[in-house]
């Protein structure tokens, strides 16, 4: 059952979390730090879930186990990716196009924003946290996909992150590993994440929370994914042209052409 008194303690949870990340940016003219906050949202927000469930199952905790593992590796991640470098060059251009006055509008345009799409997102953990039945095979497919896209993101994120660390590589494109299947691995693995967490939400009858997975996916496909990455990429790396003909750009396959 939909419970809107806890989801609504998730949206107030979530918009803490925002606007202090938005109060640190400002001193460092630096927003980049909300792509850190991203996965700490969805953990605030499921602690939240869990504070106001009436009753705690196996699965909830099940839950929170592999989203705290997702969530940690992800910030960590990232943290680690963006110490000591600029802005992002997407929110230098949201700054640029958004002067004067960007500090204040990027409560809303980023932060709040980001909040939000998370907290729409987050229905899946609501829906597992509030079901009362007991594990079952539902629940092991759903690990078994959540296995699957967390090898694919957290994989796919280290070989690309030491294939950028060798200089030798600059101006080349990584064609090797998991991206010589798909172009995006980490993105394809955070699509099988959220739809694992919707398995954990039908099995504990809540269907009713795919919104989540379905804004995850398009956000992933075609807003802040793989569209907004590739928009330019060819002109700013003309190898990457030939890698788009013969590799899948989302869901793993083998090359075009190749065995």
């Amino acid at each position: 059952m939909f419970d809107l008194t806890s989801y609504a303690g998730g949206l107030s949870v979530a918009m803490a979390l925002a606007v202090a990340g938005w109060l640190i940016s400002i001193p460092r003219r630096d927003v980049s730090i909300v792509d850190s906050l991203w996965s700490l949202y969805f953990l605030a927000m499921l602690l939240t879930y869990l504070a106001m469930a009436p009753a705690v199952v196996e699965r909830a905790y099940l839950v929170l186990f592999l989203v705290t593992l997702w969530a940690v590796r992800l910030t960590v991640f990232i943290t680690l990716r963006n110490f000591g470098e600029p802005e992002d060059r997407r929110y230098r251009k949201m700054r640029a196009d958004n002067e004067p006055g960007f500090p204040m509008k990027s409560l809303y345009l980023i932060f709040g924003l980001q909040a939000v799409l998370a907290w729409i997102i987050s229905l899946p953990l609501l829906g597992a946290v509030l079901g009362g039945t007991q594990i079952g095979w539902l629940d092991f497919a759903a690990v078994a996909l959540w296995l699957v896209g967390f090898g694919f993101e957290a994989v796919g994120d280290q070989q690309l992150a030491s294939f950028k660390a060798d200089p030798a590589n600059k101006g080349k494109v990584l064609d090797s590993g998991l991206w010589r299947y798909t172009r995006h691995p980490n993105y394809f693995g955070e699509a099988c994440i959220w739809w694992a967490y919707y398995l954990f939400a039908v099995a504990a009858g809540a269907w009713w929370s795919i919104p989540g997975p379905l804004l995850m996916t398009l956000l992933l496909l075609r807003v802040s994914g793989v569209a907004l990455l590739e928009k330019d990429i060819g002109e700013r790396r003309p190898a990457y042209r030939g890698y788009t003909e013969r590799t899948s750009a989302f869901v793993p396959w083998p090359p075009r052409g190749q065995g």
